[in-house]
């Protein structure tokens, strides 16, 4: 299989590559970031044929490989001829190359939740059009999507993903007392600033609900999150009829990654024979503690228009906080007043724009 992997250098994208050597696919296009010396190591392990990379990277790394295609953009790598894209750019970033990887036609591993939850009709028409396939790389949006194979639609009483609930579940108390540093510490997963962060809040959970509100079309009140601190449990159906179907495993994205490429097959990995944690713990959420959670449900309920405008919002809070600008508590006050002033409407390509751009405005003037 040929493959492109847009956001290469990131935590999905290094992982995507452990996979390709798993499986030995042809790794024809990667589109990285600022990491020159990730890029390199990359570039001489695959030999791609075609690069992206950030301008700064691009030029400490052009000269020492004069056999590949550097082009301009990552959207002329996730429209290369290939079979599959891995969309791993975060944020609203990553929408235009998963916009190009899904109009081109390919089967599109989806870690960019950010282009569901903003252009989730918009991308589901695209697909339509070029009968490209959308398969769920995050691990509680793949889980859902095993559990529901071959199931009927209709027979889906309820979606159910879990949260690790981050590194301030119980502690501290006062969360205004949290910094950046503590953010950044997550208890079970490495991940980029941004996801650390919104993990931190649970509003990574409440995007997740977005996504996935989007991602199998089903109303929001079907979505609920449930606090699972193993890890373990992905992600649960429950069905009309009362019955549970969950999917379980180890807390190893390579194996969600594997099976958005690999669909329907199941080739084994390094990963067979993990063990299992002795005692499992699922419980709802603290709200109060954990506001954007509740944000994010109010944008999904208030329409598109809203999801677009709480998805840059966060862009520009997280960045705040991690500057110093604002105390972490402030990050769901400064979501809920713009999901408050969103506008309604219809959602297009161009009202996407003009909203996202409106959010981040008003998101610093808010600051």
């Amino acid at each position: 299989m040929r493959i492109v992997v847009l956001g290469s250098t990131g935590s999905i994208g290094t992982q995507t590559l452990d996979v390709a050597r798993w499986r030995g696919f042809r790794v024809v296009g990667l589109a990285a970031g600022k990491n020159a010396e990730r890029l390199a190591e990359q570039i001489r392990a695959f030999e791609p044929e075609i690069v992206y990379a950030h301008p700064e990277a691009r030029a400490q790394l052009e000269d020492a490989f004069p056999g590949v295609r550097w082009v301009e953009t990552p959207e002329e790598i996730a429209a290369y001829p290939a079979e599959a894209a891995v969309a791993a750019i975060p944020g609203l970033a990553g929408l235009g190359p998963t916009r190009e990887a899904v109009r081109s036609g390919k089967r599109v591993a989806l870690a960019n939740k950010e282009a569901m939850v903003a252009a989730g009709p918009l991308i589901w028409a695209l697909a339509e059009e070029s009968g490209a396939e959308l398969l769920p790389v995050d691990s509680e949006h793949s889980a859902l999507f095993q559990a529901m194979r071959e199931e009927p639609r209709e027979a889906i009483a309820e979606l159910i993903l879990t949260a690790s609930g981050g590194p301030f579940l119980k502690a501290p108390e006062d969360l205004s007392e949290v910094t950046p540093e503590m953010a950044l510490c997550h208890p079970r997963w490495q991940m980029g600033k941004k996801v650390t962060v919104d993990s931190a809040t649970l509003f990574n959970k409440g995007l997740e609900v977005l996504e996935a509100k989007e991602f199998f079309r089903l109303p929001l009140e079907k979505i609920r999150v449930l606090v699972h601190p193993e890890a373990y449990i992905h992600g649960l159906v429950r069905f009309n009829d009362g019955n549970l179907k969950a999917q379980l495993g180890p807390t190893d994205m390579r194996l969600f990654i594997q099976y958005a490429l690999t669909y329907p097959e199941r080739p084994e990995t390094p990963l067979l024979g993990a063990p299992i944690p002795e005692a499992l713990h699922l419980f709802p959420p603290d709200t109060e503690r954990f506001p954007a959670l509740l944000v994010a449900y109010e944008a999904g309920r208030k329409g598109p228009l809203a999801q677009v405008a709480v998805n840059a919002a966060d862009e520009v809070a997280v960045e705040a906080f991690l500057s110093g600008k604002i105390p972490f508590t402030k990050i769901p006050e400064l979501l809920a007043r713009v999901v408050a002033e969103a506008p309604s409407g219809p959602l297009d390509w161009e009202r996407l724009f003009e909203v996202d751009a409106w959010a981040r405005a008003r998101a610093r003037e808010l600051l």
